[in-house]
């Protein structure tokens, strides 16, 4: 069984930074397609940043130029990096994993603030 846990989220002012970290554990050595998602009160749950297995990246054009998706397969761990945030980016932060079948983790929260 896969488990995704989450780290790193919090409330930080607009014009902000903040680290989003996911460690996977319960995978096999072959490398998932893996993603961060977002939920807003009162919204769907949407695709932020994805990374493929060639180490491709893509980004919803809400968040491009501010957020940067990575990775280290060694280290079985998923990061997204959030600058310049902006009120609109507060939500649940939910790390996705797939390779045959998906996994989510528990999301965090993350609230952009004045």
């Amino acid at each position: 069984q896969v488990q995704l846990v989450e780290s790193g989220g919090g409330s930080v002012q607009p014009g902000g930074s903040l680290r989003l970290s996911c460690v996977v554990s319960g995978s096999s050595s072959l490398i998932p397609v893996m993603a961060w998602h977002r939920q807003a009160p009162g919204k769907q749950r949407e695709l932020v940043a994805v990374i493929n297995r060639d180490g491709m990246t893509d980004y919803a054009d809400s968040v491009k130029g501010r957020f940067t998706i990575s990775r280290d397969t060694a280290k079985n761990t998923v990061w997204l990096q959030m600058n310049s945030l902006e009120p609109e980016d507060t939500a649940v932060y939910y790390c996705y994993w797939r390779l045959f079948r998906t996994f989510w983790g528990q999301g965090t929260q993350v609230t952009v603030s004045s």
